[in-house]
Formats: C-alpha cells, structure tokens, sequence
C-alpha cells in the first residue's frame, strides 16, 4: 500500500513541478512578442517607381502630407506615422480644398516634420497678393 501512496505523491509533485516549468517557460515567451506599436505601424504601402522622387504637399491645419507621385497621406497616428489611402477624419476632398505648401524635401516627412511645422504652423494660411502688386503684363516702372 505505501508503494502506491508513494507512487500517487511522485505523481503529484512530478505534475506540479511540470506545470511550473510550463507557466515559466509561457512567461519568458511573451517578452519576445512585438509591441502593439511596432504592429499597428507595419500596413502595406503602395511603392511608387523605385526612380521617381518622393514629393509632399503640407496640410498645415491637419499636420498632414500628401505625396503626389505614391498618393498615400502621412500623418501622426499617436506616436507612430503611418501612411494611408485617405486622410484621418476628414474627406480627401475637403484637406486637398485646405491652406496647403508643397515641400521641396524628397524623403520621409518624418524627419523634417520638426521644422515643417515651425514654419507652417497649424494656422497658417498662404499670403494674399499685395493690392499695389501690377498683374501679369502691365508695365513696370
């Protein structure tokens, strides 16, 4: 009979010290799964002719950019930029109706977008024609 009871204590103790190594072993794996971050950046994103430049126009009042030549919106999603068909919160056609500046820089607006916005702040609007400016083809004096 002690053999049994034995056996049966083995048992447990074998199942509880297994079930431990299982639960530690699922714990360590989790720290190698990627950030929700780094998943909600990686979206497909249509690539233009690999010798066409990349070209921006600048929607101060939305902080967004629209690259003409790959025809995706840029933007800050929180922390992350993403790039998208269609503008967030708003119709393409009312931002492209929008106070805009076409950028003269032909890589990521990431990386100009610190002064991009010191220059073109969000309420920014393009300059008015001067009243005592002469129209095309008057003579200037």
């Amino acid at each position: 009979m002690k053999s049994t009871s034995a056996s049966r204590r083995n048992s447990f103790i074998g199942a509880a010290f297994g079930s431990t190594l299982l639960l530690a072993a699922a714990c360590s794996k989790t720290e190698t799964l990627p950030s929700p971050t780094a998943v909600a950046a990686a979206q497909p994103v249509i690539q233009a002719p690999a010798d066409a430049l990349d070209d921006y126009d600048y929607f101060p009042g939305y902080e967004t950019y629209y690259s003409r030549n790959r025809h995706e919106y840029v933007y800050r999603d929180n922390n992350a930029w993403v790039r998208r068909p269609q503008p967030r919160g708003i119709s393409a056609d009312i931002l492209l109706a929008a106070p805009s500046v076409r950028l003269d820089f032909h890589d990521s607006p990431e990386r100009h977008h610190d002064n991009v916005v010191r220059s073109y702040p969000h309420d920014w609007k393009r300059p008015e024609a001067k009243a005592d400016d002469k129209k095309d083809g008057e003579k200037r004096e």
